[in-house]
């Protein structure tokens, strides 16, 4: 059964099986018909009781171009069970686009819009890696997922396509997400459609470094996450503040600051078509699944690598593949005396 994918502005339709599919049928959890003030109660007992907790994200973005006329990803609204968080976004278009912040077990209803109106029937998608969904929510072409074209037409009365995704245990990382439909099924590091979703572990700790040791971390320690995209050329920088969960757009080869101590987590996604070498001057980290302690690593096209350090001293990230050094991807990682 097809997912409807042109109706009227403001209403969320994925599929005629919605309330009968596997993944949708998480959405009809008691979360939905809470209140906030009784979601906070049992949020509470939840964590008390050492049972985990699911939370129910109800997104709406649109793609639209820039005003130097690249194209982006804008957040719209997003709600997590009932509360609106939308204003921990720009209000604007970036690139990167918005970073999605899961946890194991949540699920997620995203709605993409499409107000790039270059050509009158070009459609725009969220293609996501890591997380659970049918291929009714690929966000691919008939010519990929043998069934439709799973994308927004330009918003012309409302126009909208719908995707669910099921954040199941085991899916924790960072994981990318682009266009998969405009003008080709590829190539979305070109054009500036592509994000980030974080999702963090059901057990709400990470393993970090600490100089030559490692520590196991609850993620509520962690002061500021960077999210770096390396394209062909250049980094592309996101950052999210630990206590307030605003995020900032940074730009290009972006300058990172910490205060001395402080537990920071790097997210680096490689969304061009080259090897990278990424490099954090002074500084070892956690190879993550194993024990082993790094310096370097290695990241092909969309291969993710996250890691956590205490910030001890300034640094400069770079990628030493010589080439991409050659182009100047690099940036400084300013390290302050905390108070």
């Amino acid at each position: 059964m097809m997912y409807q994918h042109s109706c009227d502005a403001g209403e969320f339709f994925a599929s005629d099986h919605l309330f009968t599919s596997s993944i949708a049928s998480g959405f009809k959890r008691v979360f939905t018909r809470l209140t906030i003030s009784s979601t906070f109660f049992l949020t509470m007992f939840l964590l008390h009781s050492g049972e985990s907790i699911s939370a129910d994200h109800r997104i709406e973005m649109i793609g639209e171009q820039t005003a130097d006329g690249l194209l982006a990803y804008r957040m719209v609204e997003h709600h997590v069970n009932g509360v609106n968080i939308t204003s921990r976004y720009s209000p604007h278009a970036t690139i990167p686009g918005p970073t999605i912040v899961l946890t194991e077990g949540d699920k997620v209803r995203l709605t993409i819009r499409n107000a790039i109106t270059i050509t009158p029937d070009q459609q725009v998608s969220v293609h996501v890696h890591g997380v659970h969904y049918t291929i009714l929510s690929d966000g691919s072409l008939k010519v990929i997922n043998k069934i439709e074209d799973e994308g927004a037409y330009p918003d012309h009365g409302g126009r909208f396509y719908t995707y669910l995704w099921d954040v199941a245990p085991g899916t924790a990382g960072t994981w990318p997400y682009h266009d998969h439909n405009y003008e080709t099924h590829n190539g979305s590091e070109d054009k500036g459609l592509y994000g980030a979703v974080i999702v963090n572990p059901a057990s709400g700790m990470v393993a970090a470094s600490n100089g030559g040791s490692i520590t196991s971390l609850p993620i509520s320690h962690i002061k500021k996450d960077y999210v770096l995209y390396m394209s062909d050329d250049a980094f592309w920088g996101m950052e999210i503040d630990g206590v307030s969960k605003k995020q900032t757009w940074l730009g290009v080869n972006p300058l990172l600051t910490a205060k001395r101590d402080d537990n920071i987590r790097f997210h680096l996604i490689a969304m061009g078509t080259y090897l990278n070498r990424f490099q954090l001057g002074g500084y070892q980290w956690i190879d993550p699944g194993t024990t082993k302690m790094i310096n370097t690593k290695d990241i092909g096209p969309l291969e993710k690598h996250v890691f956590t350090i205490k910030a001890s001293d300034s640094a400069q990230y770079l990628n030493a593949n010589f080439s991409r050094k050659l182009m100047g991807m690099k940036g400084s990682f300013n390290v302050n005396a905390g108070h």
